[in-house]
């Protein structure tokens, strides 16, 4: 498991775990199902091969995916969402809805203080 800095209260090392741009994007892709590496590259646009394996490595490090490796020619590498992993479904969701919320009161903020167009 991969040391991450302790704050007394955890936040530190939650947003380290997930904090990555990609993490949360591929733990919802994993946590529809299990994927090979090709999938998830093609799922997540826009994501590098080279970042890509480095937030997997860093999830598998952390114990939040597994890696599964199939004694096959050529070999096959699943990934996938361990029970711990799918413990961060609560979390991430309850942050979901609250930056859902917050976009929302943005936004109405922002219409409130845009100037009235006056009709000619």
């Amino acid at each position: 498991m991969k040391t991450h800095r302790n704050d007394g209260c955890g936040w530190s090392t939650a947003l380290a775990v997930i904090g990555g741009k990609w993490k949360t994007d591929i733990l919802w892709e994993l946590h529809l199902g299990r994927r090979r590496f090709g999938e998830l590259r093609r799922l997540l646009p826009g994501i590098s091969e080279r970042i890509l394996t480095l937030q997997l490595r860093e999830m598998e490090a952390d114990g939040i995916i597994r890696r599964d490796v199939f004694a096959e020619v050529p070999p096959r590498v699943e990934y996938s969402v361990t029970e711990f992993g799918l413990t961060l479904n609560q979390a991430v969701t309850a942050m979901s809805h609250w930056g859902k919320a917050f976009e929302a009161r943005a936004a109405g903020r922002s219409a409130a203080a845009a100037p009235l167009s006056k009709a000619g």
